[in-house]
C-alpha cells in the first residue's frame, strides 16, 4: 500500500524529465508505449516486457546476453578499444569516456562468444544507451573482428541489431563501416556459416543499410521500428502522414524483408533451435518407422478426367498435413527479401530422422478462408523468389531440399506480370538445375504448368497415385487445341497427365498408391510410403557429392 502510494504521489513528476528525488534509483519504470509507471523488478522478471500494455523495453546489452546465454558462459572480444575523433568533433572524445563510466560499456556494441543451449556462437549485441547505439569506427571494428574470427573458427555469428544508424560525429568514416561490416559477412558466408540477424528497436539507417538485413535468417521482435530512413525524416522530405504501423516489424513481415517475429520469451529456445539446425547435414537415421503404418486399399481403375477431379476434391490432404505428418519440427521462414510474403507457398527448415532438411510446399489451404488466403495454391513471383532463397539458403549448408506441389498454375494477374512472373519462374528452372544439394519433388494434386515444374526441375520427382501433372489444365487446353472448353474430359485423355502416363514417359521415378477416400483421416499408409522413399533417396543421394548432383540432375532432364 505504501509503495503504490508512493507510485501516485510521483506519477507526474515520471512524466516529466527529472526523476523524483524521494523515490530510489533504479526502483521504478515508465513505459514510453503506455505511459505506466512500473516496479523495475516486475519489468526485468517478464523479459523487460510492460506488465501493464505488453509494450518491449530495450535491453542492455549484457542483460541481452543473459536472456539468451547460458549461465556463465560468455567471453567477450575485442574491449578497450581506443576511440578515434577522426572529424576532431568539439566535445566527441570527453562525451565516450563519460558514457564508457556511465553506463559500464566499451562502446555502443558488445561482442564475445557464448553457448545457447550448449550450441556455441560469436555474437554482437547493441546497446542504445550510447549515443543512440550509432556505429562509428569502433562499433564497425569490434564487429568485423568478431565476424572474422568466428570466420576463422567456424561459428555461427548473431547480431542484435539496436541503432539510430551511423555516428554523425565520425562523418564519411562511420558511412565505410557499412561496407566493411559488410564485406567481412560476405566471407563468412562464403566460408558455409551461419549468419542470425535480430532486429530490435530500432534499427535504422546505416546500420538497416548493411549488417543487420544480411542475415541468412532475420528475426524481428514485435513492433521494433525497422528502416533506413526515419519516419520523421520521410515525413519531412515527402510532406506526407505514414501508414500506421509503417516500418514496424510487422509491416517487414508483409513485405517480405524478415523471416519470422519472435517474442522474447521465445527468442532463446528460437535461437538454439535455428543453431541445432544448422549444425550439420547428419546421418539418416535408418531404423524400424514406427508410425504411419497402415495398409492403403488398391483402388479401381479410374479414367484420367476421374483423377483430375480427385486430384482437386476440398477434402484432399493438402501440403500443411505432409509437413506436419513428415516434419514435426517445422520451423516456417518467410519473405523474398525483395517484395512480399507469399502465402501460396510454405517453406522453412525442419530435421528428417536426423538430417536437416529445407521444405517448400506450394499450399491451397483446407477451408475457403485459407483457400483466399493461400490464393488458391496459385503462387506470385515473389512466392518463387521465396522458394528459390530458401534452396539456395539449403544449398550453402548442405541441406537436402523436399519440395511439394498443389497448384492448378501460377496466378495470372497484372500484377504477377508487373512483378515478373515469367522471370521469377525461369530463375527457379536455371537456378534448381545446378543446386547442388539433393532436391525431390512430390506432387500431391495438381502440378500445373510452369507453376509446378518451377519447383520440380529436381533429382527425383515423385506422384500421387490421383495427383495430375501436365502442360495446362484440361479446360485450358480443350479450348486452345479442341476449341471448346466442354471437351475437357477429352482433353485429360489426350494429354497423358496422370501419375502412371508421367512415369511410362520418364517424367517421374515414383507413385504413391492412395486409399478409395483419401482425406486427412486416412492418410497414414500414404505417409508411410513417403517416408520409407524418403529415407531410401537421402541414402543413394549422401554417396554423391554436390557436383556429381548437379550434373545428374542435368543429365535427367537433357535427355528428356
Amino acid at each position: 500500500m505504501k509503495l503504490q502510494m508512493l507510485i501516485k504521489k510521483n506519477k507526474e513528476k515520471l512524466s516529466g524529465i527529472n526523476h523524483p528525488k524521494d523515490v530510489p534509483d533504479g526502483l521504478l519504470r515508465k513505459c514510453r508505449k503506455c505511459k505506466s509507471v512500473v516496479l523495475a523488478k516486475n519489468v526485468k522478471e517478464a523479459n523487460y516486457i510492460c506488465p501493464k500494455c505488453g509494450g518491449y523495453f530495450r535491453v542492455h546489452a549484457k542483460r541481452r546476453i543473459e536472456m539468451i546465454g547460458d549461465e556463465g558462459t560468455f567471453v567477450p572480444w575485442f574491449e578497450g578499444m581506443a576511440v578515434e575523433d577522426v572529424l576532431e568533433f568539439p566535445g566527441y572524445v570527453e562525451k565516450v569516456e563519460e558514457l564508457r563510466k556511465k553506463t559500464g560499456l566499451d562502446e555502443a556494441v558488445t561482442c564475445g562468444t557464448v553457448e545457447i543451449d550448449g550450441h556455441q556462437a560469436a555474437v554482437a549485441v547493441m546497446d542504445g544507451r550510447f549515443l543512440m547505439g550509432s556505429m562509428g569506427k569502433i562499433v564497425g571494428e569490434k564487429i568485423t573482428r568478431t565476424v572474422e574470427r568466428a570466420t576463422e573458427e567456424s561459428l555461427p555469428v548473431i547480431i542484435f541489431s539496436c541503432s539510430g544508424g551511423a555516428r554523425m560525429q565520425e562523418g564519411i568514416v562511420s558511412l565505410m563501416q557499412m561496407a566493411k561490416t559488410s564485406a567481412a559477412l560476405k566471407k563468412h558466408h562464403e566460408s558455409g556459416n551461419l549468419y542470425i540477424s535480430v532486429l530490435t528497436d530500432p534499427t535504422t539507417g546505416g546500420v538497416t543499410a548493411s549488417f543487420a538485413m544480411l542475415g541468412d535468417i532475420i528475426l524481428a521482435e514485435p513492433k521494433a521500428l525497422i528502416g533506413f530512413a526515419g519516419p520523421r525524416v520521410i515525413e519531412q522530405t515527402i510532406g506526407e502522414k505514414l501508414p500506421k504501423g509503417f516500418q514496424r516489424a510487422e509491416y517487414l513481415l508483409e513485405h517480405g524483408f524478415v523471416d519470422g517475429i519472435v517474442e522474447r520469451q521465445n527468442l532463446k529456445a528460437t535461437l538454439a533451435k535455428l543453431l541445432a539446425l544448422h549444425q550439420g547435414t547428419g546421418t539418416i537415421a535408418t531404423g524400424e518407422l514406427a508410425v504411419f503404418q497402415n495398409p492403403v486399399t488398391v483402388q479401381k481403375e479410374l479414367t484420367p478426367w476421374e483423377r483430375v477431379q480427385i486430384s482437386r476434391k476440398k477434402d484432399r490432404p493438402v501440403a500443411e498435413d505432409y509437413i506436419t505428418a513428415l516434419f514435426p519440427d517445422f520451423m516456417e521462414l518467410h519473405g523474398d527479401r525483395s517484395f512480399g510474403d507469399d502465402h501460396a507457398i510454405i517453406g522453412g527448415v525442419a530435421t528428417f530422422h536426423g538430417v536437416p532438411v529445407t521444405v517448400i510446399a506450394q499450399a491451397k489451404g483446407h477451408d475457403t478462408r485459407e483457400n483466399i488466403h493461400r490464393n488458391f495454391g496459385m503462387p506470385n513471383p515473389e512466392g518463387y523468389r521465396k522458394a528459390l532463397r530458401l534452396m539456395q539458403q539449403a544449398e550453402k549448408f548442405h541441406r537436402p531440399v523436399f519440395c511439394i506441389v498443389d497448384t492448378p498454375g501460377a496466378f495470372c494477374g497484372i500484377e504477377a506480370e508487373q512483378r515478373g512472373q515469367g522471370e521469377a519462374i525461369a530463375r527457379n528452372l536455371f537456378e534448381m538445375s545446378s543446386l547442388k544439394t539433393p532436391v525431390v519433388t512430390m506432387v500431391i494434386g495438381e502440378g500445373g504448368s510452369g507453376g509446378a515444374l518451377a519447383m520440380a526441375v529436381s533429382d527425383e520427382v515423385w506422384m500421387l497415385e490421383n495427383s495430375v501433372y501436365s502442360i495446362l489444365s484440361p479446360e485450358g487446353y480443350a479450348s486452345i487445341l479442341l476449341k471448346d472448353g466442354k471437351l475437357a474430359a477429352k482433353s485429360a485423355n489426350m494429354m497423358k497427365m496422370t501419375s502412371k502416363d508421367l512415369l511410362e514417359l520418364n517424367v517421374i521415378e515414383q507413385i504413391f498408391e492412395e486409399p478409395e477416400k483419401y482425406t486427412k483421416s486416412s492418410m497414414a499408409g500414404v505417409v508411410h510410403q513417403i517416408e520409407k522413399a524418403l529415407i531410401d533417396f537421402l541414402e543413394k543421394s549422401s554417396a554423391l557429392t554436390g557436383e556429381e548432383l548437379a550434373e545428374k540432375r542435368y543429365e535427367r532432364f537433357r535427355n528428356m
